[in-house]
């Protein structure tokens, strides 16, 4: 599959294909062409639980250059990854705290990324140079059966940095359409809140974006949680 890359050389006639998919139950033909292209270190928009987000390998230090160049993100915020369940987030993540276990036994799949240590093989951009990792299972089953098939992947919003985020295929095709290699079209997205973010490398928990898991259900779980600045991921 051709793609662009983040050196500025795409055609500007080139516009990414759009593949009709049921987010609930996608077909097998979907998630092999996703695979293929995020294996051919290719940048994939697909639906999430409340706005289109962007996919490229998470282990790609090639395809996460790309998507930063493509997302003009600054260098030192860290992108976020979904994995396909529990077992996968081993891959990306170094160590698993208990409080992590325990937040994932009670929220994912779900809106609630978890930030851990990452490994050390990681791309250093994905993590903003931090070395910690957001991770999430999404409720949706699209995402997370894409990166069953390719692995994790980021799953950050498909949009400019500081632009609205996209809740049909086509804002993305409008936006982004000529430097994506491929949209995934489960047609509009509901919006509203994003996941909540935790950061459990510290004590106690740092909630780093409020979002659909509120702080009062986290606190059931961590028991205390210190509050950030927004994040936008």
């Amino acid at each position: 599959m051709p793609k662009a890359n983040g050196g500025g050389d795409a055609s500007p006639h080139r516009i990414a294909r759009l593949l009709p998919v049921d987010p609930q139950h996608p077909d097998s033909g979907a998630l092999d062409e996703a695979r293929r292209c995020l294996l051919d270190d290719g940048l994939i928009a697909f639906p999430t639980e409340s706005f289109y987000g962007l996919g490229v390998p998470a282990a790609s230090a090639a395809a996460v250059e790309r998507l930063f160049a493509l997302k003009r993100r600054p260098a030192d915020q860290p992108v976020p990854v979904i994995v396909a369940d529990r077992r996968q987030v081993a891959t990306v993540i170094e160590t698993i705290p208990p409080l992590a276990e325990e937040l994932m036994a009670h929220f994912w799949p779900g809106p609630l990324t978890i930030v851990m240590q990452a490994r050390a093989v990681l791309p250093p951009r994905l993590t903003g140079g931090t070395g910690r990792l957001g991770v999430r299972l999404p409720g949706l089953p699209l995402p997370a059966l894409v990166a069953a098939a390719a692995g994790p992947m980021t799953a950050t919003s498909a949009n400019r940095s500081g632009d609205p985020p996209a809740t049909t295929a086509m804002m993305v095709r409008a936006s982004l359409g000529d430097e994506l290699d491929l949209i995934l079209d489960g047609g509009a997205t509901p919006g509203g809140l994003p996941s909540t973010v935790l950061d459990v490398t510290v004590e106690p928990p740092l909630l780093l974006r409020p979002g659909r898991i509120s702080e009062e259900q986290l606190l059931k779980i961590c028991g205390r949680v210190r509050r950030a600045g927004a994040k936008r991921l």
